[in-house]
């Protein structure tokens, strides 16, 4: 990549703040024209994130990330949105760590590799649902937020899906997703 070759610093931050490094930002700003952050980080979780594996000490296997899928068939806010996904993160990271060793040790590489999260968009409880029996029949960890309906929406609904685990089999459930 070369050095003068100037990227918006605005979408340079969006990018590192969803866990890339900034010389593979750059790459991915660069190599999408510059347009936006949304299409640079699509082309860095389909092409430059396929060999991130083999950088200095690591291996595929070695590679996680957390995922969330936000139901958009329900009407919330940005602040419920994101509660909704906060409440996603901490339950997964609680089931994780009350399940075995294995999964406190997934969680542990996780967190010491930068704790990639990504937020997509789910079409509807149905799919949501059909995501988590896809990620159950994969062993993957997940954690299926149902609200308590105090605020925006009716108890009981379906707001958020978190899948975490192995980069390649999280992508097998999640990987035609859009960002949110």
């Amino acid at each position: 990549m070369a050095e003068t070759e100037e990227v918006n610093p605005v979408f340079l931050q969006q990018l590192m703040e969803l866990g890339i490094s900034e010389d593979k930002a750059k790459e991915a700003l660069i190599k999408t024209g510059n347009q936006s952050s949304d299409s640079a980080a699509l082309f860095y979780f389909s092409e430059l994130e396929m060999f991130s594996g083999f950088e200095v000490g690591g291996s595929v296997n070695d590679v996680y990330k957390m995922v969330f899928v936000v139901n958009m068939e329900l009407t919330m806010g940005v602040g419920k949105v994101a509660a909704q996904v906060a409440h996603a993160a901490v339950g997964l990271y609680q089931v994780m760590l009350e399940e075995s060793h294995n999964l406190r040790q997934m969680l542990t590489t996780w967190d010491n590799d930068g704790g990639k999260k990504i937020v997509l968009r789910g079409q509807s409880t149905e799919h949501i649902l059909k995501l988590q029996e896809q990620a159950c029949q994969l062993k993957l960890p997940n954690f299926l937020v149902q609200d308590a309906g105090k605020t925006q929406i009716a108890a009981g609904s379906r707001t958020v899906l978190a899948i975490m685990g192995e980069e390649k089999l999280v992508n097998q459930v999640t990987g035609s997703l859009q960002l949110l």
